[in-house]
């Protein structure tokens, strides 16, 4: 593989589409029959699917409906219309939901202090939703432990189900058969929902491009974050920027610091089914980085990209998660860079849904699944950081069809993409390999001249 440089590059300019693709009715209740079918060879019972406005993606997925401020809890047995309970703000939401269900008032599930007068005792709403003593019971929160008598829903739901199945029941995990991340539901997605999650990549990384190309020192943080244009879509995290002193930690939200020139600058920004991030310094080049860290793109940003552009040539269906992380293991596994977390991660509504990436793993990528490249270092010293997080999905023959066949703007977006990295990047890609964000593997490391980036090119 060349050596990677820093070059002028013109980002291509994809239109941001007007309207997102709806996910069909018919949708959710073939979600919903899939889980029966699998919780049906583990011999459960019932499941029993929490969510909260944090953690509310396998609720979502499986139902169409969200809570909003308050909890909710999804009863499923092996037929008939599931039960939904919901609080005092969220019942009418939940019988209009696109899954058809039994929507129930539980007002536990409601904000303090508002009315609890009116509602069953959880038991009772249980043992009305077929739960009875010695049922096999699965939980679905957000994690899938080794140990499934971990379970992190709460106490509440958790105690009031091993009541009632007693002790020749069983209440435990069952989060995996969502998330599992070699065949986890969630982790294979329909045409539809890939279509979806396009669309929001095309919001996050055109979010992302605006704000590399209008940032200008003297904005406060909370200016520059505007220039995401947010549209409303839901959250997948907070929008986080910072710069200077703070953007060492990452996470943090904008302030009403002033960004001078020289900072070093992070921004990410995740809406449901997609996330793009970049980081680098606020200057217009090496000359004007702080003392003793001129060679920033040679030591840091040169041997991240190369790094990358192996990760994503190697990316196509049947590889394993244990042969990406050979590829950052050996390129970037000398402690300066600081690597810790996987190399990349799948992607729903919410950000990280698990990751078969790691070392020796001999879970194989699949059709379908979305996949976000999340490779960060964190250096902890002057260096801080580079990075590129962009999603991709990956698609065989068939779904790559259906795909062009359906949505003909979205495959016309995707092969722009792949040009742009294979021409003015450098980085070729295997033909299961959709790219979904606009600034595909784009890395300015001298944010002020967004106009010059990594590459192999040439």
């Amino acid at each position: 593989m060349p050596t990677a440089r820093l070059a002028p590059i013109d980002l291509l300019v994809l239109p941001r589409p007007e309207s997102a693709p709806e996910l069909p009715a018919t949708l959710y209740p073939a979600r919903v029959e899939r889980l029966r079918e699998r919780a049906a060879a583990r011999r459960y019972d019932h499941l029993v699917v929490f969510a909260d406005r944090e953690h509310s993606a396998s609720l979502a997925y499986l139902t169409g409906f969200d809570p909003r401020f308050e909890e909710a809890i999804l009863v499923l047995g092996p037929s008939g219309r599931p039960t939904l309970l919901t609080g005092n703000e969220c019942i009418g939401l939940a019988r209009v939901a696109p899954l058809p269900v039994e929507a129930v008032l539980f007002q536990e599930l409601s904000l303090p202090s508002q009315p609890r007068d009116l509602s069953k005792p959880l038991g009772e709403i249980l043992a009305d939703a077929g739960v009875r003593p010695g049922a096999r019971v699965g939980v679905v929160g957000w994690k899938a432990p080794r140990d499934r008598s971990w379970i992190e829903a709460p106490a509440f739901l958790v105690d009031t189900l091993r009541a009632i199945v007693g002790t020749s029941g069983s209440v435990e995990n069952a989060t995996d058969l969502l998330i599992d991340a070699a065949d986890g539901l969630r982790v294979i997605n329909e045409p539809e929902q890939i279509a979806v999650f396009e669309h929001a990549a095309c919001e996050t990384s055109t979010g992302v491009r605006n704000l590399l190309f209008g940032l200008r020192p003297g904005m406060r943080e909370r200016e520059a974050v505007r220039l995401l244009d947010w549209s409303g879509a839901p959250l997948s995290c907070h929008l986080m920027l910072t710069a200077g002193p703070r953007a060492r930690y990452g996470l943090l939200s904008p302030g009403d610091r002033v960004i001078e020139r020289g900072d070093p600058l992070t921004v990410a920004f995740g809406i449901w089914g997609a996330l793009n991030c970049r980081a680098g310094s606020v200057v217009a080049d090496a000359a004007e980085l702080p003392e003793g860290i001129g060679d920033y793109v040679d030591r840091l940003v040169r041997p991240y990209f190369e790094a990358v552009a192996e990760w994503y040539r190697a990316l196509h269906i049947g590889q394993t998660g244990g042969a990406l992380q050979e590829i950052i293991d050996r390129r970037l596994g000398d402690p300066f860079f600081g690597i810790f977390l996987n190399p990349g991660h799948q992607l729903h509504l919410d950000e990280w849904v698990n990751s078969p990436m790691g070392p020796g793993s001999t879970i194989e990528l699949r059709s379908g699944m979305v996949l976000q490249v999340d490779i960060i270092p964190a250096t902890g010293g002057p260096y801080f950081t580079t990075n590129i997080e962009d999603g991709i999905a990956l698609a065989d023959a068939t779904l790559r069809e259906t795909l062009a066949r359906t949505y003909p703007e979205l495959w016309e977006r995707v092969q722009r993409r792949r040009a742009f990295m294979r021409d003015a990047l450098g980085i070729d890609l295997h033909p299961d390999v959709l790219p979904f964000s606009n600034i595909p593997a784009y890395l300015p490391p001298f944010l002020l001249r967004p106009d010059h980036a990594m590459t192999l090119a040439g």
